[in-house]
């Protein structure tokens, strides 16, 4: 008998080991015993990589939308009944009402370098936190932002919540889109300088080395005229966008202020009117849920490069 449960015992601890999964998430790597039951996100384009890997039932909530967004019909079809249990950033108290036991969220993408919401204040009430890659460089270094960064996201979610299977064809069949795509595309002879205008009248908040439509902009046969600056999103001078003079505006449409103020702003100011891009009125638009890591950055790389070289 005593030989039969030692045997049973380790069959337990052998399935056990098995379960457990591990990813790396920033600096951290973190353990999960089991896919999380009860899983919270942030932000739209966060909320919209765990809908497309069909996670809702595995939901109790999104945070942080908005406040700032609004959920387009895709968006709100996806998500169905699960609550908005804040409109900004989460406090603990919200997701520990919430009963949510994962959090997948990134560094101003619902937390913030010593705010209340971390992995660490998280971990001593069971909640599990998985970081945006795009978003690590606000805690350490990082590569240059890739495309590798969103499928990463995807890769680590499928492991997460053990439908890797999912995660693994769907980055799949990005990334063969994305090579077709690019493999036809007919661009210049030139990469387009393009400045991406998130936001900002007195300093532009905008995209630095780091964020993602660095990537957009590439893999669409532009160059981001910031994609020097050491930085993910965050605010530069108007005279370093003058003196660099992008052939073409990217504005990032979300907010009170819309894309068209946006642009009005550009064309009428007179300190820009040297510009090419405002010369000749070349302003393209992205969604938020676009220019952000997620599943729609495939298309926003066509819209690119749509508008950058007209086919």
């Amino acid at each position: 008998m005593k030989t039969e449960l030692s045997a049973f015992a380790l069959v337990i601890t052998a399935s056990s080991a098995i379960a457990d999964t591990t990813v790396q998430s920033c600096n951290r790597n973190v353990t999960f015993a089991k896919p999380p039951r009860a899983a919270v996100s942030n932000d739209v384009n966060l909320t919209e990589m765990m809908l497309v890997l069909g996670l809702a039932d595995r939901m109790v909530g999104y945070t942080g939308v908005s406040g700032w967004k609004t959920l387009d019909a895709k968006m709100r079809t996806g998500i169905k009944e699960l609550p908005e249990l804040s409109a900004k950033y989460p406090s603990k108290e919200v997701l520990i009402g919430a009963d949510a036991d994962f959090f997948f969220a990134g560094w101003n993408y619902g937390m913030k370098v010593g705010g209340e919401i971390t992995p660490e204040t998280l971990d001593p009430f069971g909640i599990q936190v998985y970081e945006l890659t795009e978003s690590c460089i606000h805690i350490g270094s990082k590569p240059k932002v890739s495309m590798d960064d969103m499928y990463n996201d995807l890769l680590n979610l499928g492991r997460i919540f053990d439908v890797e299977a999912k995660a693994e064809a769907l980055v799949g069949a990005y990334r063969a889109e994305l090579e077709t795509f690019t493999s036809e595309l007919k661009e210049g002879p030139e990469p387009l300088r393009v400045f991406v205008y998130d936001s900002g009248e007195e300093a532009p908040f905008t995209a630095g080395r780091y964020a993602m439509p660095t990537a957009l902009i590439e893999a669409a046969g532009g160059i981001n005229i910031m994609s020097d600056f050491e930085k993910s999103w965050a605010k530069v001078t108007w005279e370093e966008v003058v003196e660099r003079n992008p052939e073409v505006v990217v504005i990032v449409n979300y907010g009170d202020v819309t894309a068209a103020q946006k642009r009005e702003f550009m064309m009428s100011n007179p300190a820009f009117a040297g510009i090419d891009a405002v010369q000749n009125d070349r302003f393209t638009v992205l969604e938020y849920v676009e220019a952000t890591p997620g599943p729609r950055n495939i298309q926003a790389i066509k819209s690119l490069a749509s508008s950058f070289w007209g086919h």
